[in-house]
């Protein structure tokens, strides 16, 4: 299994007030929040953790945050719900602890798929979730590739919004790939995809078009642009189940890419994507460490890369009162 991290460049503390910057980590990913408190050069802030018999969550800071703001990293990845309540806990335990103000930092927005009304009687769990945090008394919000661009506006307090594509543009930029042409596994992904292409010396783009002609009958997948003879790069922001990116993979060898490989930076992987990413369709499945992946899920072609140093910039940015769009420009 590969690794890479992005090389970022921070004004790291030195300023006196340093002491009012705390960082805590939920359970969701332990192992990230602990890079980003190196890259930040700074400890993770000590916490009790702790269930009831019935499970019921118990969180307590176990050192004075007055006056101080404070960092709470958690992905609300799986199970979902119990870290979502984690985090939507340590919250309120740091404001009533009268925090300066209160920062979720959330690698991974979970519930996000639902982000509009697609039919009658829908819930809209991508806003009833940003209601939430804002209701338990969070003040900002540092989110990393959201779902929908559009998820931003449904918080009403400021939501800086980072990518993980730096990360794995940069990788894939050091493999020096020959004949290299983007392509968003959907129509959807169009702009995502475009924008991958761009700052990768404006590759060419190529998109799935998927399209089902009535209820019982098999998806039509069509392709637009040319593969044939070149190194296929699939990008989206998540792989969950893998269906989507597999079935565009089958579709590009069979329009004659050379090789296929997959790019998101959000690892979901629920059953059965580890069997199917790892059956021979992908060179290489390129991911980033905003979700934690178990060891008995790697496969030989996984490639996880760090955003802990994005993150860390991104953090000390925002306490600094300086510019988080800089960074991709």
């Amino acid at each position: 299994m590969g690794s890479a991290t992005l090389p970022l460049q921070a004004t790291l503390p030195t300023l006196s007030d340093n002491n009012r910057l705390k960082l805590f980590s939920g359970s969701a990913n332990v192992n990230l929040s602990r890079e980003v408190a190196r890259y930040l050069g700074i400890d993770l802030g000590p916490m009790v953790r702790k269930r009831f018999a019935d499970g019921e969550l118990y969180i307590q800071i176990q050192e004075s945050i007055r006056g101080c703001d404070v960092y709470l990293v958690q992905p609300t990845c799986y199970p979902v719900n119990d870290h979502l309540m984690e985090l939507l806990i340590m919250i309120d335990a740091c404001r009533r602890a009268s925090a300066r103000q209160i920062t979720a930092v959330i690698p991974y927005y979970g519930y996000a798929r639902a982000d509009r009304k697609t039919a009658g009687r829908e819930s809209i769990t991508a806003k009833l979730v940003a209601n939430l945090i804002a209701q338990g008394g969070a003040g900002r919000v540092l989110a990393m590739d959201l779902h929908s661009a559009q998820i931003q506006g449904y918080f009403d307090i400021p939501c800086d919004h980072v990518y993980g594509s730096p990360v794995i543009i940069d990788y894939i930029a050091r493999k020096e790939i020959r004949d290299l042409v983007v392509v968003s596994p959907d129509v959807g992904g169009v702009a995502r995809a475009r924008a991958f292409a761009k700052k990768l010396d404006d590759a060419p783009l190529a998109i799935i078009d998927k399209r089902r002609q009535a209820h019982n009958v098999a998806e039509v997948m069509n392709l637009i642009g040319d593969v044939r003879g070149k190194t296929a790069v699939l990008v989206d922001d998540m792989i969950d189940t893998a269906g989507t990116i597999c079935e565009g993979a089958r579709l590009l060898r069979k329009e004659g890419a050379r090789e296929v490989y997959a790019c998101a930076t959000h690892a979901v992987f629920s059953p059965p994507a580890i069997e199917r990413l790892s059956s021979g369709l992908f060179e290489e499945v390129i991911v980033t460490n905003t979700i934690p992946v178990p060891d008995e899920n790697h496969f030989p072609q996984l490639t996880m890369l760090s955003v802990a140093n994005l993150i860390g910039e991104a953090i000390w940015r925002i306490h600094e009162e300086s510019s988080v769009s800089s960074m991709f420009r």
